[in-house]
């Protein structure tokens, strides 16, 4: 899970505030809210609102641990913990605490708050698993849901079916890399749709050259597939809307290996370079599994 992730908005954070406050529990759980916070922050280098005291762990303590006198839900608008802006990992992060074990003991209340938390956070594409179990209790982690998953399988698929142990290589190297290292993850994207260019015309026979590149390589194995737009009768229902859909489908291999050689791994960068974010990782590997995907399809209706 990468510090960059920003995909839970204002409107769903609040939501999911709005429904620990209708649960009536605490954010903190069994502990004071000090020990909890301390599992998450140190809250001796953070500034105290309360000029009677130097740091947040002071008035934090004073305000909730001994005097009582803020509300349960006073942490979800303090500043210093900006939770309804810091980024996703420290967001997720805060919201597993509120479910470990230690934590919060109660076992259906913990269900309870994960249920709701799973039902926002999937309008974000995110949900809380477990991990492992501590005394016969669940410990959560945050993991982007299935959807991705469901594309990586089918690049796995397609791999069995094409027989290619690189292919495969590659698509694990995609999801191990797509949110911690997105340059590899989108220059990995180049070279599976290569692999499978290659293993697809290597059944046909075709001769392959040593500088053919992505393009010719995607064009090639379109036409030896029949997939060329030209192969389409004009008289065809749809005929250019179908045409057109199969020119972008070449158009996919140029897009991704420009952008292989702007952002992706296997180039040295000035000092200055930024590189991409993991959601540009996504819809890289995403185009290229979508063309693997379909180009496999094809090849195993021809053969």
């Amino acid at each position: 899970m990468g510090e960059d992730w920003q995909l839970i908005s204002s409107k769903i954070r609040n939501n999911i505030f709005d429904g620990i406050r209708l649960a009536g529990v605490c954010f903190s759980g069994e502990l004071g809210d000090v020990d909890f916070l301390s599992r998450l922050y140190d809250l001796e280098a953070l500034p105290s609102y309360d000029t009677r005291y130097s740091t947040a762990n002071d008035d934090i303590y004073m305000h909730r641990d001994f005097n009582f006198d803020w509300e349960d839900d006073w942490i979800f608008s303090d500043k210093r913990f900006g939770l309804l802006r810091c980024n996703d990992e420290k967001f997720l992060r805060f919201l597993c605490e509120t479910v470990h074990p230690v934590v919060r003991p109660d076992r259906e209340q913990a269900l309870e708050l994960v249920e709701h938390y799973n039902d926002q956070l999937s309008l974000a594409g995110i949900q809380l698993v477990e991990a492992e179990k501590i005394a016969g209790r669940a410990v959560y982690i945050a993991k982007k849901s299935e959807e991705f998953q469901s594309k990586i399988n089918r690049a796995t698929s397609a791999a069995e079916i094409l027989q290619s142990n690189w292919m495969q290589t590659e698509i694990d190297r995609i999801q191990n890399s797509v949110e911690s290292d997105p340059a590899l993850a989108i220059g990995t994207s180049k070279d599976l749709v290569e692999s499978c260019c290659k293993a697809i015309l290597d059944e046909f026979n075709i001769e392959v050259s040593p500088k053919d590149d992505l393009p010719t390589l995607s064009k090639k194995m379109c036409k030896v597939l029949g997939l060329v737009p030209e192969g389409i009768p004009s008289e065809a229902k749809g005929a250019e809307i179908i045409k057109r859909t199969l020119s972008n489908l070449t158009s996919v291999t140029k897009g991704i290996a420009e952008l292989r050689g702007l952002y992706g791994s296997g180039h040295g960068r000035d000092g200055n370079h930024y590189g991409l974010e993991p959601r540009h990782a996504r819809l890289a590997a995403s185009c290229a599994i979508a063309f693997v995907d379909f180009a496999t399809a094809t090849y195993m209706k021809r053969r």
